[in-house]
């Protein structure tokens, strides 16, 4: 069974679309157009009553929120593909411990980034100065601590490449790209070597071949 994934092209689907290809499960994308607003139309609602991206859909099994989605494959898939999760309890407890900072810690400031200097200028809103310097000091300290654990551990779980590393991937993309802020990674020599491992995976560079960013 082919699984579809809905809006491709945006951050969050991408985190659930690496995640397949590193699992090597079978997908296809299902074209929404945020920028139009079709994830907030009644169609797409009975799928998603949140309107966010993405869905995705499985056969007659359907799931959203991106990282659920992620937890959802690397242990149906466990025995295939790359292993997202570690051998052990423990390090699969390290694994969601890292999980929850990139979705608790990470995660908000860096998307009040891209929303104020990359979206809202295509969408026609002002960007609010005091919210980008106040999201990037925040930032700076998640990527601080990062820093630290980087200079102990070969990523973020231990030694080993898993969910924790790979859900930073979409958003980081946007920080070292057209958000122009790629200072914050490079200033820092754990975190620096950290993205230039994970963001050469095979994985994500085919990712970015076949569903290309839209900013």
């Amino acid at each position: 069974m082919v699984v579809k994934v809905y809006g491709g092209e945006y951050a969050c689907p991408k985190r659930v679309i690496v995640c397949l290809i590193e699992k090597e499960i079978e997908y296809e994308t299902v074209f929404v157009d945020g920028f139009k607003g079709e994830h907030k139309q009644s169609e797409y609602l009975k799928l998603q009553p949140f309107g966010l991206l993405p869905v995705i859909q499985d056969g007659d099994y359907s799931l959203y929120e991106s990282r659920a989605i992620l937890r959802y494959y690397a242990e149906k898939y466990k025995n295939q593909g790359t292993d997202l999760l570690g051998k052990t309890l423990e390090e699969r407890g390290l694994v969601e411990q890292w999980l929850e900072v990139e979705a608790q810690n990470f995660n908000p400031p860096i998307f009040s980034l891209v929303m104020n200097i990359l979206v809202s200028p295509v969408m026609g809103f002002p960007s609010d100065p005091k919210a980008i310097e106040e999201s990037e000091k925040k930032l700076a300290k998640v990527l601080d601590i990062y820093e630290d654990r980087l200079s102990k551990t070969k990523y973020l779980a231990g030694d080993f490449f898993s969910l924790a590393d790979l859900s930073h991937l979409p958003f980081t993309h946007y920080l070292m790209g057209s958000m122009g802020k790629a200072y914050m990674v490079r200033d820092r020599k754990h975190v620096s070597a950290w993205w230039d491992d994970i963001s050469s995976r095979p994985s994500w560079k085919k990712v970015l071949q076949l569903h290309p960013f839209p900013l």
